[in-house]
């Protein structure tokens, strides 16, 4: 199975009170920097086949983390398809401002219908995230693991489309900044297998070498689905 460990970015001055989007310029802040070392470092013993990240400095910031003290260092791949959301008009404003805003009824209630002023809809910005993590899937391979970096919301429509949940149920999922979460892609199964992990221990990540018994049954198991 592919097995992807979603990141989201470390804190910045305008997590929480803004709506930071895609403004560039927003760095982790010092608190950020230490969310993300102490990640990168409870992660240096899985080994990665590649980290993925949104193309916002927050995330590259937090990607780096990742990959520091890793030799070789696995390689880096920036794909705007796992970018924030297009949050349009609403960039840069504050929360409690588009509280009162009817919209933000709709993205809390019916996610799946809201679309941002001069910008994206919740369900494009599904489906495109989705779409990449499958393809990195394809690329990489049945056997890799690999980190994708991403922001709360991205990372909330990829667990809950790896939940078989509808996209309207999507804030249910909680994603903190520097948080793990992990999803394993079979070829007829998907399994959660962490959501919003802040401390937990990964000895459970590091890959078994596969059997030939195991290799036997992954390669019939891949013929059966290809027919």
């Amino acid at each position: 199975m592919t097995t992807v460990l979603l990141v989201r970015h470390g804190l910045t001055p305008l997590t929480g009170p803004v709506l930071a989007g895609w403004t560039p310029g927003v760095h982790l802040d010092e608190r950020g920097r230490a969310q993300a070392a102490a990640l990168g470092d409870r992660l240096l013993s899985v080994p990665l086949a590649a980290v993925v990240t949104s193309p916002l400095e927050r995330c590259r910031e937090t990607a780096a983390a990742i990959r520091e003290r890793r030799d070789p260092a696995p390689p880096l791949h920036l794909d705007e398809q796992l970018g924030e959301v297009g949050y349009g008009a609403w960039t840069g404003r504050e929360l409690r401002a588009l509280r009162k805003e009817a919209l933000w009824e709709v993205i809390q209630g019916r996610p799946s219908a809201a679309v941002f002023p001069e910008g994206e809809g919740l369900a494009a910005m599904s489906a495109r995230a989705v779409a990449a993590v499958r393809r990195w899937n394809a690329e990489l391979g049945p056997d890799a693991t690999y980190a994708v970096v991403s922001h709360g919301d991205v990372i909330k429509a990829i667990l809950a489309d790896a939940l078989g949940l509808h996209l309207d149920a999507f804030q249910r999922i909680g994603v903190d900044p520097c948080a793990l979460s992990v999803v394993r892609y079979g070829v007829r199964e998907t399994r959660v297998e962490r959501i919003n992990d802040t401390g937990g221990g990964v000895d459970g990540l590091v890959p078994v070498q596969p059997t030939r018994r195991s290799r036997a049954r992954a390669a019939r198991a891949s013929r059966g689905a290809e027919g």
